[in-house]
């Protein structure tokens, strides 16, 4: 017996290729140099607000002895919330249905310990989020891959998950707008999804539930405009992380709220606590939590990411690229003009300019591009955006 688990290599496996390459030294090394210009992934490269941080700095400061006591879900956090839920979308969130944490990589893996059985299957949207996979592999699920309609903008091939559900199939992982598409679900699309979530429910006798990853749901390009999946299929849950919408990654902070006539509510409450618990007490910092009252009403700078968007998507057209427009996210999605992504990437590094190879997110030939990049890095980045395509193609 060696010294890594079976079930750790089966992860392990189940993450493939980015496994590699998010942890190549050299290549974050290079990331940092003064010249790069970094769209890899969604890391900021613009100073966090002050007001984000004055808001660290007051929920930092002790109201009383239990400030920084072992805290799960603050009330007035919760309350909070609830609140701001019940206003943006049409579902009555009940505050204690919403479970504060770390954000989605925690969201998920709670809602996938809690829910899957071995044995079970869950379904999920490619391309997708590198960790969908690995994190259903980690609860002892069975993966099941459907591929988004990609002549139709990526979005949901209803047939496809209909046909992909068994009677083994126990969720599905839905994320709206869609990363790395940009794609947000159309209300037509949601209705008919829920009606064979209900079909699919009553014709295997148990209850498939929807895990709406809403990453994104506040960064909604103009003239969108976004409402969660929850609202069409009761039987759901919302995962959110402060994570994007602030551009803070490194402050780990989310929530999962259930949907208020979800089947099984009162035997999921307390499962979904013990989940969190059994993860390694996988709540939020009391301090995060102190701060979220504030951080609600702060929102993503809308102005700027849409004009780094346009930018790069108006220009990239014009040198000749395939572009796939966002509606939401900051994410590009962007053709490579050679079969092999990874070696286009190599190429675009060459000029100092960094993106993430589909071939990392199970779209080979495409690449990806995050607009957290700086103006500076936007403008840069331009002409190596053309040398490296008139490289290839002359």
């Amino acid at each position: 017996m060696g010294a890594v688990s079976e079930q750790t290599k089966t992860i392990m496996q189940a993450l493939g290729a980015f496994g590699e390459f998010g942890t190549d030294e050299a290549l974050w090394e290079a990331l940092h140099r003064p010249e790069a210009c970094d769209f890899m992934f969604g890391n900021p490269h613009d100073v966090a607000p002050q007001a984000y941080v004055d808001a660290l700095v007051r929920a930092a400061r002790p109201t009383g002895k239990d400030h920084y006591a072992y805290t799960m879900d603050l009330p007035e956090a919760v309350a909070s919330i609830g609140a701001h839920l019940r206003d943006r979308f049409p579902v009555a969130f009940r505050d204690e249905d919403i479970h504060l944490t770390n954000g989605n990589f925690v969201g998920l893996a709670i809602a996938l310990r809690t829910l899957v059985d071995p044995g079970d299957e869950v379904i999920f949207v490619s391309p997708p989020w590198f960790f969908y996979e690995t994190l259903i592999v980690a609860a002892g699920a069975t993966p099941v891959r459907v591929l988004a309609d990609r002549a139709h903008d990526f979005d949901l091939d209803l047939g496809a998950i209909e046909a992909a559900i068994s009677p083994r199939t126990r969720a599905i992982i839905v994320n709206s707008p869609h990363n790395p598409s940009g794609r947000i679900y159309t209300p037509e699309q949601l209705t008919a999804l829920a009606a064979i979530l209900e079909e699919a429910s009553a014709r295997s006798g148990h209850r498939i539930y929807l895990l709406s990853d809403e990453a994104y749901n506040r960064i909604v390009f103009e003239p969108h405009t976004y409402t969660t999946p929850v609202a069409y299929y009761p039987h759901s849950f919302l995962l959110y992380t402060y994570a994007k919408t602030l551009l803070a990654p490194g402050s780990r902070l989310g929530y999962l709220a259930v949907a208020p006539d979800i089947e099984g509510a009162d035997d999921l409450r307390g499962a979904l606590q013990i989940g969190q618990i059994t993860l390694g007490w996988a709540y939020p910092v009391s301090l995060l939590q102190h701060a979220i009252p504030e951080l609600n009403a702060m929102g993503p700078d809308m102005p700027t990411l849409q004009r780094r968007r346009d930018t790069l998507v108006a220009t990239l057209r014009e040198q000749g690229y395939e572009v796939v427009e966002p509606e939401g996210t900051f994410y590009i999605l962007v053709r490579s003009p050679i079969e092999d992504d990874r070696r286009f990437a190599d190429t675009l590094q060459s000029h100092d300019v960094f993106v993430l190879p589909g071939a990392m997110f199970e779209m080979p030939g495409w690449f990806r591009i995050s607009v957290t990049a700086n103006d500076d890095m936007v403008e840069r980045s331009l002409p190596g955006f053309g040398k490296a395509l008139a490289e290839v193609t002359t």
